[in-house]
This record gives C-alpha cells, sequence and structure tokens, in this order.
C-alpha cells in the first residue's frame, strides 16, 4: 500500500522519520511536501493535495503533519469524502479507525513524541473499520452534510 504524506515546516523532522519507519515496514509513501530547508510554509498547501488524492481514490490513506496537527486536520476536512482526525494518543488512533473509517492522520510534532508518533501511525494504517450498522449510520449522517 501507497500512503500519501506531508507536512509543513514545522513537522518536516516527523515526516522523514515516518517515511523511513513506514518504508521499514513495507509501505509505499508518496511525499507531497515540503521540502527539506524550507523556513516556512502554509499546511493547506500539502493537506489540500493529499485530502484530493485520498478523496479520488488515488490513496486509501494519507498522513499530515504539522506543529498541532490541527490545521492539517482542518484544511484537510474541506475536501467532499475526507475524514481526518487530530491523533495524539493510540485509543484515539484505533477508535477514529473503527468508529469513523477515518481516512487520514493528522499528528502535530510539536505535541506528541516521535516514539509515540510511530506507533499511532502503526495503529491507524493496521486498524479496520468495524462496519458496525451504529458507525454506519452515523458516518452517512457526515456525508450527507457534505457539499
Amino acid at each position: 500500500m501507497t500512503v500519501a504524506i506531508a507536512s509543513d515546516h514545522a513537522a518536516y523532522g516527523f515526516k522523514t522519520k515516518i517515511i523511513a519507519h513506514l518504508t521499514a515496514s513495507g509501505f509505499k509513501c508518496e511525499d507531497f511536501g515540503t521540502a527539506k530547508g524550507v523556513t516556512a510554509s502554509d499546511y493547506p498547501d500539502y493537506a489540500l493535495p493529499v485530502a484530493k488524492s485520498v478523496a479520488s481514490g488515488e490513496y486509501l490513506f494519507g498522513v499530515l503533519i504539522c506543529g498541532t496537527g490541527i490545521g492539517m486536520s482542518i484544511a484537510a476536512n474541506k475536501i467532499k469524502g475526507i475524514r481526518a482526525a487530530v491523533c495524539g494518543d493510540i485509543f484515539s488512533a484505533k477508535a477514529t479507525r473503527e468508529h469513523n473509517d477515518a481516512n487520514i492522520l493528522c499528528l502535530g510534532e510539536r505535541v506528541i513524541s516521535e516514539k509515540l508518533a510511530l506507533e499511532i501511525v502503526d495503529i491507524f494504517l493496521s486498524t479496520r473499520f468495524s462496519n458496525e450498522e451504529r458507525h454506519l449510520r452515523r458516518i452517512r449522517k457526515i456525508v450527507s452534510t457534505e457539499l
């Protein structure tokens, strides 16, 4: 599986570590930026292309990283078909896949440790959606409001 991944300047370090970790685990990564040495960038410039590529079905999952993960998630969730979740713990990563069928994971380099970030990525990518009716019903309600 290939994962779409991007970061802004604040999270370039995490992005490179996550790519190395995923590659060592057998995943491929499509890096949407930012580039090494960029001192300032705008997270929507990276979140939106990743979100559009996941929404189109080109990639099943995306990983977006910024200082807190919040800006990336706000931008990504503007794209129809995206359910981007900021996760700062293992429980949330597992629950958002099982219950929300989230397709983009957002992380904050300034908020969590590198070790925890890698654990969250692993849980997010390995957890399946439950397909339980109560979760499907809730997702349908969300999808029905998308423009």
